[in-house]
């Protein structure tokens, strides 16, 4: 089973790059981040005749998920149960028997906004989600972006960018009380090796060429699934097309 996950900062916009990728990859199951895509606008037509099933949750400009699947998608839940619900950032489903939880997980802006204490809140929430609805022993594959960037190799510049909201302590911490509720970092269980990126700013001319880049997006998973998995890596091809998002996917294979 070959799962993925991809930031595609524009579900629309992005098409040319996704569709393609989609028919030469063909992950088992693919889960996207920031649509930005309302739901009476999502493009279904445009995935008629790839073989995937979907299911989504959108909003006009920002946030919005989906998960697409070769096999069917059952038990789909949007959001938490409490309030705000952030619907566009969290979409669960079953799929042959595996739970996958794909989130959006607040960027944060400013280490001193509200916009912040909302990430680590976020977080809580987060755990409080997994302990209320699943054990450590049920087979899960967390996935999405993060917005964390856990530890130095997970930068180009490590000391530059100590204290921005998606690399310091405070937000390392939060991942970390997730985590140690029974995820496994899928990715370093394969490699160890710094300059592993699946993000490259925009703004930053020639960003991807130098690769200044982060390591925000994620493929976690509990130990009984973990252990299943044969490889996790990143694919930097669609950073390299026309009019890319400014992250790539990210992909485990597990075996049956």
């Amino acid at each position: 089973m070959k799962v993925a996950s991809f930031n595609v900062n524009s579900l629309r916009v992005r098409l040319p790059v996704i569709l393609p990728w989609l028919a030469k990859c063909q992950p088992d199951v693919l889960c996207v981040q920031e649509t930005k895509v309302q739901d009476v606008d999502f493009p279904a037509d445009a995935f008629e005749g790839t073989g995937y099933k979907y299911v989504f949750k959108g909003q006009k400009k920002y946030n919005g998920v989906a998960i697409f699947s070769k096999s069917e998608i059952k038990k789909v839940e949007l959001g938490f149960e409490d309030e705000p619900k952030d619907e566009p950032r969290l979409i669960k489903a079953e799929i042959n028997k595996i739970n996958i939880v794909n989130t959006y997980v607040p960027q944060g802006y400013l280490p001193e906004s509200e916009k912040f204490e909302y990430k680590l809140k976020w977080f809580d929430r987060l755990l409080e989600y997994f302990q209320k609805n699943f054990k450590p022993t049920d087979a899960i594959i967390w996935v999405g972006d993060l917005n964390v960037a856990p530890e130095p190799k997970d930068v180009y510049d490590p000391e530059g960018l100590m204290g921005h909201v998606c690399f310091c302590p405070e937000v390392t911490a939060a991942l970390n009380k997730v985590m140690d509720w029974g995820f496994v970092d899928v990715f370093r269980m394969h490699c160890d090796k710094a300059g592993q990126y699946t993000f490259w700013d925009y703004r930053m001319r020639g960003s991807f060429k130098r690769n200044f880049g982060w390591r925000l997006d994620h493929i976690m998973a509990t130990k009984p699934l973990a252990e299943k998995s044969t490889a996790c890596y990143v694919d930097r091809n669609p950073r390299t097309a026309e009019r890319p998002s400014d992250h790539t996917p990210i992909i485990v294979e597990f075996k049956n």
